[in-house]
């Protein structure tokens, strides 16, 4: 499935999270953007990176009326421990069987030396009050990332 396209309603989601409970991309309809970004693995070098990043710049988002949520494949109980290890202020919702990747269009096919499979590619999207995707980045390179997001974030008012 392709990424949904700028402009559009953001792909519905109801997921466990850690650190509480179960997150719906309803619940922050009307109220706070959200910067909701795909990881490959908690505690893994290029995605521990990145979610220290979004940690060290949570205030910019807090004050920008914008909430951050990680997803990825793991479980809750292995998000708690990438949680707790990095102090993320942050929840990290969970998509075993990858269906929000898939409906965010990053569920891909990877190759790493050769070897093809399946996985989470890293990814970013901005979501509006309005539930409508206002920026998307399809292929997150994390270096500089963090600071992407928060210039766009700024750059449409929010």
């Amino acid at each position: 499935m392709p990424t949904p396209a700028v402009g559009t309603k953001a792909p519905a989601f109801e997921l466990a999270a850690y650190p509480s409970g179960k997150f719906k991309l309803s619940q922050f309809k009307g109220k706070q953007n959200v910067v909701l970004y795909f990881y490959p693995k908690d505690d893994t070098p290029g995605c521990t990176k990145e979610a220290c990043e979004f940690r060290d710049n949570h205030g910019t988002f807090q004050s920008s009326d914008t909430v951050v949520l990680g997803i990825s494949c793991d479980a809750v109980d292995s998000h708690e421990k990438f949680a707790t290890k990095f102090e993320l202020p942050f929840p990290l919702l969970s998509d075993p069987d990858h269906a929000i990747a898939e409906k965010y269009g990053v569920w891909v096919e990877k190759n790493m030396y050769g070897k093809k499979s399946m996985g989470v590619q890293r990814a970013t999207f901005l979501i509006d009050k309005e539930g409508k995707i206002a920026a998307a980045w399809p292929r997150v390179k994390v270096d500089g990332h963090v600071a992407a997001v928060a210039a766009k974030l700024a750059e449409l008012g929010g």
